[in-house]
Formats: structure tokens, sequence, C-alpha cells
């Protein structure tokens, strides 16, 4: 006789029927754990015996109401390891607890803000105790899987908090992952980035496995004690009632009677239904254009015959300037660069920009500057690239410029080079650099202005315009080459010598923000004082240098709170070029101040163009 039947008594026809009313077909519902095996024996036994009674030793509780003491399977695994059993139980009440309350900002995630009472919880106890059996466990079941995505989504916007400083978009940002891959395969090697990518996709497919059996396990739990359950979830309603009306908070904006999990799925449907039709307003957007026909013969005439370089600085964001922790020495660069270039002649002016973007995502920040339209996501991005859209390349084309651009961490196919009118692009194989990379960083900034120069600057050349992206400053920030003499640069073997490089491997500063945020400071510095001596080397009276951060880098590096603007500056030596933007207010020098303008990035190309126009 086994243990299952060994413990029956005959039910009372009040208990039989009162038991039906909880259970699946008269039988208590097994904890996703439970002994299969076991049930399926103890059930067969049973199974003559159905009609007239329950499965396991179910007895009146103080109350009246019927209380079970075991699970399916009779004195089965709970009663063999009660210890293990209470754990797994206080595990899946934890899980299901973290999936409702657990913030998705990494700044708020702290013990206080787990001190809440989650409506979602209680409401979703008393629905599963009304519901008939079938539907609990199914309900149950898509409960379980809905909180695994809950979870998932969370973590997935703790790490866009931390590098773009906004939550993921269900809608517009899946494209981003295959470049965080791309960026992490550049920082760590392939096999790491591919040990990585395994690991997520192993981690997301148990965590929704065991959020499921979790909240099956507790629903199995609360109806075998339904009457305490619904006690307890009585209390905690009441309390969480007060605590809502008295708007009680132990943590500044973290309230008690929590609905956050409610509040974040109703965000996020916002949120999808805001990217569906965001095409809509950036088509009508795009659709103005003042400039779209303008004849060549009207278009930068006060640029005639110049060299105009348009620079983006990876991660030089308006911190770098301002925050104290790198200020010091990334100001000390600027100011004395203004002195040696004012002593080459060379005069400059600078202000800041608004960038579209925070952390990542350059190309949103070149998209915006370049066409004059606010490119804030991969949507809009890639309507964009499709349109016939005048971009500041193709205005410089129109007007009789040669036009190149100079990507060096692009190695394969860039169909956006056409759409932005480029005659020619350099890329990573084109440049023909032979020397070691540089992390993320295929190359250093000095090699990219060196291979510029050869190719497409030498005497007698045409009016050039080019837009140059230099990435030393790109995450992990090392290592970081050193400023060489210019003579020396040759096909970039030179930078494979320990003398050509400082900084450690970028696992030496992932680890440590402290290391990471000296790393980032290095970087500018060195980005910066590439431009400055550039342009002593080659500067001439043709040439225009316009160079700007393209986003502000990851609050990991900035803190949370900062802004997205990020520095932009004018540098030439023919005074008529700045003359030209004399009524813009731009500050005098390679380093904007506080009080320095603000425009939004969308804005320079109108500007930009009116100035230099006929």
């Amino acid at each position: 006789m086994s243990a299952f039947t060994r413990f029956r008594r005959p039910p009372t026809q009040d208990q039989s029927a009162a038991e039906g009313d909880l259970t699946t077909g008269g039988r208590p519902e097994p904890l996703p754990d439970d002994d299969a095996p076991n049930a399926e024996a103890a059930n067969a036994e049973g199974a003559g015996d159905e009609a007239a009674g329950d499965d396991i030793g179910a007895r009146r509780d103080d109350a009246g109401g019927l209380r079970d003491d075991g699970v399916a399977g009779g004195e089965d695994r709970s009663r063999k390891h009660p210890v293990a059993a209470r754990v797994r139980t206080a595990l899946a009440g934890l899980l299901v607890f973290f999936a409702l309350v657990a913030p998705d900002d990494f700044g708020h995630l702290t013990p206080a803000a787990f001190v809440r009472i989650p409506v979602e919880g209680l409401l979703a106890v008393v629905l599963l105790l009304v519901l008939p059996a079938r539907a609990r466990r199914v309900t149950a079941a898509l409960a379980g899987v809905v909180l695994g995505l809950l979870i998932i989504v969370k973590i997935v916007d703790i790490g866009f908090y931390a590098v773009l400083d906004r939550p993921f978009d269900l809608v517009l940002d899946w494209g981003l992952l295959g470049d965080a891959v791309g960026v992490l395969r550049d920082s760590i090697g392939r096999i790491g980035a591919i040990g990585t990518v395994v690991g997520a996709a192993l981690f997301v497919a148990g965590l929704l496995i065991f959020m499921t059996r979790s909240v099956l396990r507790l629903t199995s739990l609360a109806v075998r004690h339904n009457t305490t359950a619904l006690r307890a979830t009585a209390v905690l309603a009441t309390v969480w009632v007060t605590c809502a009306a008295l708007g009680a908070q132990l943590v500044p904006g973290v309230p008690v009677a929590a609905r956050s999990a409610a509040s974040l799925v109703y965000d996020r449907a916002l949120q999808v239904r805001a990217g569906l039709h965001d095409g809509q307003g950036f088509a009508a957007e795009a659709a103005a254009d003042a400039f779209h026909n303008t004849p060549g013969n009207k278009l930068l005439t006060g640029l005639r015959g110049k060299d105009v370089i348009i620079t983006f600085v990876e991660s030089y964001g308006r911190s770098a300037v301002e925050d104290p922790e790198f200020a010091t020495q990334v100001d000390a660069v600027l100011d004395a660069g203004t002195r040696r270039l004012n002593a080459a002649g060379f005069a400059s002016r600078s202000a800041f920009l608004t960038s579209s973007t925070v952390g990542g995502g350059s190309w949103l920040a070149h998209g915006s500057l370049l066409s004059g339209l606010w490119i804030n996501n991969e949507q809009r991005y890639g309507s964009l690239v499709s349109s016939d859209r005048l971009t500041l390349p193709r205005a410089f084309k129109r007007a009789g410029w040669r036009t190149v651009s100079v990507e060096p961490a692009i190695s394969g196919s860039w169909p956006a080079r056409e759409f932005y009118g480029y005659d020619k692009g350099y890329d990573r194989p084109s440049l023909g650099y032979r020397g070691p990379q540089f992390s993320y960083a295929p190359m250093p900034d000095q090699y990219t202005f060196s291979a510029l120069q050869r190719a497409e600057l030498a005497p007698g050349h045409a009016p050039l315009m080019a837009e140059i992206t230099l990435v030393s400053s790109h995450t992990p920030f090392t290592p970081i080459p050193r400023l060489i003499d210019w003579n020396d640069v040759g096909d970039g073997s030179v930078f494979g010598r320990a003398t050509a490089r400082q900084g450690g491997p970028a696992s030496s500063v992932l680890r440590s923000p402290t290391r990471l945020r000296t790393a980032y400071r290095q970087s500018i510095e060195y980005s910066l004082s590439t431009l400055i001596s550039y342009v002593e080397k080659y500067g001439d009276d043709n040439l225009v240098l316009v160079f700007l951060g393209d986003h502000q880098a990851a609050p990991i590096i900035t803190g949370a709170g900062a802004s997205r603007d990020v520095p932009i500056t004018i540098v030439a030596r023919d005074p008529a070029v700045l003359d030209r933007i004399s009524g813009w207010g731009w500050q005098e020098g390679l380093r904007p101040g506080p009080r320095a303008p603000v425009w939004r990035m969308d804005a320079f190309r109108d500007r930009f163009l009116t100035a230099f126009g006929r």
C-alpha cells in the first residue's frame, strides 16, 4: 500500500464538494517539481475511490476550512526534504516579488526599493483563486511567462540607462543589439563576445522556465491554503490602500503602495504606439526643406576655394570640458591649443550642440548634423538614408567640391555613403593601416588624418569637403596611442612599438569605473591633441576645420543627469570665414564656456548653409 492510500480517510460529502472547488478533478494541484511518477501511481491507486473522496489527507483547519498537509504523491518530496521544499518556495516567491517591484534603472536599484507592496500580486492571488482549475493553471503559466519577460525588459533597460541614458524601445531599438555585439567583439574579442551572447540566450531561456515554474508553485500553494492566502491578501490590500491614500514613501519617489509593473507595461504600450506612428511624423518633417532646390552657384559661396573638414570626435561631450574630474586636464589641452593655433595665425569660435543620442549610436548624431533633421532612432535613420534629403556633403558636392568620408571603424559595405553624397568613402581596408588595433579603435586618430592628407590634400588638389570620424576615444578608451612625429606615421606599423601606446588592455578598466573614467579623459585629451597638432602641421589659409562631439559618454562616465550637449568648434585662418558667423554669438577659442550658445544638433545645417550662402 502506498503512502498515498495509507493516509486516506473517507471524506464527508461537504468535504468532497469543497475540495472540488479548489482542486483539479477532486485532486490537489501538484507543485511543479513534485515527483510525477509517484503522483501518477497514486492517482492510479485511488482512481476507483476518486468519486468518494479526496486524494490526500485533507483536514479541517481551525476555521472549518479545508487544509492540505501535503502535495500530490502523499508524503513525497516535501516530507522527504521539507527544508529544500521551503527553500524552493521561498526562492519562487522572491523571484516573483523581484519581477513585480524591481526598478528598471540601476540608480534606483537599492534595498529600499523593495520595501513595497505590489498591487499586481494581490490582484493575481484573488484572480487565481476564483478561476476554475484548468483556467487557473493556464493563467498561472501565462503569468509566469509575462513576469519573465518583464524581468528581461527591466534588465535590458538597466543596461540602456547605463549606456544610452534611456530605456529600451521595443519597436525601434532591436538593431542596436547587433551593434552592441560588435562593440563587445572589438573590446573583448570574438570568443568572449560569442560566450557572452550564448550566456545571455541561456539566461533568458532559463529565466522564463524558472519564472513559470515559480508562479505555478506559488499558485498551487495558495490553492491548498486558500483561507490563509485570502486573509493575507486582504490584510496586505488594506495596507496598500492606506499607504496609497497617505502617499507613504520610505524613499523619495518610491511609494510603498507599488504599481510599477502595471505602470511599466502601460508605458511600454504607449511607447510601442508612439514608435509605430513616429514614421509619419518624421516624413512630414523631412518634406520641409528650404534648401532642397537651391542651385549650386548659390550654395556655400562664402567658402569657395576652402578645404572644409567636419570631424566627429567620439564621446566628446560637455562633461569633458565642465566636469571637474575631466575638465582640469581637458581644458588645459584646449586652452593651450588655442594659444598655439593663435600663434600660427588661426582663430576659432566655439559653442554647444544638443545631440540626438547619448553614450552610443554615433550615426544618429551624424545624420542629425548633416541632414538638419532630428535623427534619434533607427527607424528615422533608415527613412533618412533612403530619401533624397539635401545633406551638407550633397550641398558641397552640388556647389563644386569633391566630397569624401573617412570612417576607420567601417570594414564592410556602407550604403549610406551614396545617400550622404560622398564621391569617395575611405574605410578600414582602404586606409591601408598596418599597425595594431587599439581595442575598439582599428587605428589611431593621427593615422586617420595622415592617410587623408596623403590621399586627398596633396599640393594642387581641388577644393575638398571631408567628413572624418575619430574613434580613439570610443569605449573602452584603452589602450590609447601616443602622439608621434607626423613624419614618422607612415603605414602605421610604428604604433606597434611599446613607446607609441599607453594604458592597459580593455579588461584592465572595464571592471573599475574609476579607471574607466580616467581612460576616457586620457582618450579625449589624445583626440583633441591630434586635431590641434594636425592644424599646426598641415593647416593653411584654405583650411576650415569644424570639430564636435557626436554625443556625451555613457552615464557610467558622466554620472546621472548629465546634459546631452557636445562642444563644437570652427577653426580657420581666413578672418572672412569667422566673420560670416559673427552673429551666432559663439565664444572665442577652442573651449566653449558655461554661457556659450546651445543649439539642437539638427539646427546646424540650415544655419551653416545660411551663413555661408549667397
